[in-house]
Parts: structure tokens; sequence; C-alpha cells
């Protein structure tokens, strides 16, 4: 049995595919932890769900946890889409990508998943999120949900992570990056290597996590080409 991590998504089935079946060779022992923001800027949202559902369906063991982009689904229906900050060109890709005119009329099937979806998971060896905690709380899992997926800038400290290591996503950086955290055994470690920007040379590729041997695993984009802004 092997654990493992990626995050970051947003709608690269191929990508996606090709990592699980391909280069981790995910075993139906093994489970698959996936740190959210599966939809949005990619060319198939749905696609990425339905695959989820697949995988599930098939008995493998996955973790999913909620992304700020999967709250977006649940913030459009709930509050109306005016509270969506997606540009149009990434809110009309992703309403043709579930083939519906508004948020709204999204299958109630993906709104029932990320709304079950948890925002913070908690083992023995790591704690597990979308975006990061606040490190300035003398509890650090009283971190509030928006931060938890909305954060950009931490302090990390090992010390209140109780010899826990963080894991998350969220901000893409440059593989050279996530590869030194990972060599120096950093208290957190971010695994969004900004698969979706596929047009920038920083980014452009999914990254998954062995928890259990901290090996580290490299997919380029395989869904190029499509619309997107270099980040």
């Amino acid at each position: 049995m092997a654990r493992y991590a990626l995050t970051d998504i947003h709608g690269c089935l191929k990508t996606f595919q090709m990592m699980v079946e391909e280069i981790l060779r995910l075993q139906p022992n093994d489970h698959l932890y996936l740190l959210g923001d599966y939809i949005n800027k990619g060319p198939d949202s749905q696609g990425v769900l339905d695959y989820i559902f697949s995988l599930q369906r098939q008995g493998y063991q996955l973790t999913c946890l909620r992304g700020n982009h999967d709250q977006l689904l649940l913030d459009a229906v709930d509050q109306g889409e005016q509270a969506v900050w997606l540009t149009p060109e990434d809110k009309q890709k992703t309403l043709e990508n579930f083939g519906v005119g508004q948020f709204s009329q999204i299958p109630a099937q993906y709104l029932s998943f990320v709304r079950n979806l948890p925002v913070l998971v908690v083992l023995e060896d790591y704690v597990l999120v979308h975006a990061g905690l606040d490190f300035s709380l003398p509890n650090l899992l009283a971190t509030e949900n928006y931060t938890l997926m909305n954060i950009k800038r931490m302090q990390p400290s090992a010390q209140k992570l109780s010899g826990r290591t963080l894991v998350h996503g969220h901000l893409p950086v440059p593989k050279a990056t996530i590869e030194k955290a990972v060599k120096k055994k950093k208290a957190a470690i971010n695994l969004d290597a900004g698969c979706v920007y596929y047009k920038n040379e920083e980014f452009g590729q999914l990254c998954g996590f062995n928890l259990d041997t901290w090996q580290l695993y490299w997919l380029p984009n395989q869904d190029t080409p499509y619309f997107i802004k270099v980040k």
C-alpha cells in the first residue's frame, strides 16, 4: 500500500488520468489524496469529476479535499453568479465544460460532491489542505475554512505542526521549488506545479508525491492546446 497526494488539476483530465494510471500506477489498496481545485481554467472540469467518480466506483481509495475553485461552484449557486470572481472567459469555459448556461444548472451530483468535501485532513504524520494554515493561531486546526482554501502567505512552524508535515497546493511554484522543499524536508510542501499554465515555462506540470517515501512524480501537461492566460 502506498499513499499519494496531488493537487490543482484544474480540468486537465488527460494529465490527471495519465498520472494516476501510467505514472503512479494506482492500485486499489493505495490511497490517493487530492488536495482540491479540480475545476476551472482547464479544458474538461466535468471530465475530471467524472473520472474521480469512476475511480471511486471501481473501489479505489480516494480522499478529496475542497479547493477555492471548487468552492466557487457553491458560491455561484448559493449566492448568485456575481459572487464568482472568474474572468468571463474562464466562467464561460467552465459552464461549457458542464454543458449548461449557468452555474445553478450544473447537475446535482457534482454540486453534492463538492458540498461534502472536507477542507482539512489530519493524518498521524501529515496535515493536508488546499491552501494552508494560519500559523498565527495557537491552534492551527482552528484555521477558518476560507483561509484553509485561500491563504497565500504562511510562516510554517514545525513546532506548531507537532511533528506533522503540511502538504498543500493553491499557489503555483516552479518544479525546482518543490524539489528543494522535499529535499530539505521542510515543514510545509506546496505540490502545485501549475499544471494548467502550460504556456508558462516555469509551470505546466502535474506533481505527484508519495507520502511514505517522499518521492516526487512529474508529468508535463498532456491536455494542450487550450486557451489559458500566461500566469
